[in-house]
């Protein structure tokens, strides 16, 4: 139980950072005998409320950013329940192959996502031209399809919507950051509320993982907001790596 509720922290403050904090619960539930479908739906369900906090420890970084959100949260809202569904309706092995690939090439564009960003106003700067202030219908598609990955698995998950965001928007890694919690917030709420009928959960691990991640949710963003860009970018380089080697090695 200490493990699990200690899990259920860390996995909440490095998801309110991040993302991937399922790297770290998923393993853990594992650990302690849980077999891996009761083990994913009842990480989903448990940390709903870390999302949930960290969305409201970045709500100053929200502001402005509610039309682009119910946007973006109608195609996560879409996405999660197709990933939740194709969880029970595939072999467990289906995405083991494609994640680490996926996660990969996001921690690419986070890497060069500065450099993009600034070839990208440039361009803009020398056609007289802007790009849409919520990325258009691309970056619609793509946080959907990073939404359905999220409703099946949701590691790292945050790293694919920021690298997307990163890409396509012109603004502060911060709102990103903010952004993502709720997209994250939105696909854990849907993909486990249809869980809930069809799946059978481990109540005692969901209630240790719900606390600790409301706990951890206050945490990270506390810490989150104090970091610069470049350290923040940096982070979530680091745990992207540790997380594509778990997935390898697993």
């Amino acid at each position: 139980m200490l493990a699990v509720f200690g899990a259920g922290t860390g996995a909440g403050a490095i998801n309110a950072v991040v993302g991937s904090g399922t790297l770290i619960t998923f393993p853990v539930l594992l650990a302690v005998g849980l077999p891996p479908v009761t083990a994913t739906v009842s990480n989903a369900l448990g940390l709903i409320p870390g999302s949930i906090s960290g969305a409201i420890g970045y709500r100053r970084e929200l502001g402005g950013q509610r039309r682009r959100l119910l946007k973006w949260g109608a195609g996560a809202l879409l996405g999660g329940l197709t990933g939740a569904t194709l969880l029970l309706a595939l072999p467990a092995t289906a995405f083991e192959r494609i994640v680490p690939v996926l996660v990969g090439l996001a921690l690419v564009l986070v890497v060069l996502q500065p450099r993009i960003s600034k070839n990208l106003r440039r361009r803009r700067e020398l056609t007289g031209t802007s790009g849409p202030p919520d990325g258009g219908l691309p970056l619609l598609i793509g946080l959907t399809l990073a939404s359905i990955y999220g409703g099946y698995f949701a590691a790292a998950q945050g790293i694919v919507y920021v690298s997307l965001m990163g890409l396509l928007l012109d603004d502060s890694m911060q709102r990103l950051n903010a952004a993502k919690n709720v997209l994250a917030a939105v696909v854990n709420s849907v993909a486990a509320l249809f869980f809930l009928a069809v799946a059978d959960f481990d109540w005692t691990a969901v209630a240790l993982l719900a606390v600790g991640s409301a706990i951890g949710g206050q945490i990270g963003a506390t810490v989150g907001r104090r970091l610069s860009p470049v350290l923040l970018r940096t982070l979530i380089v680091v745990v992207g790596t540790v997380g594509i080697v778990q997935m390898l090695l697993r």
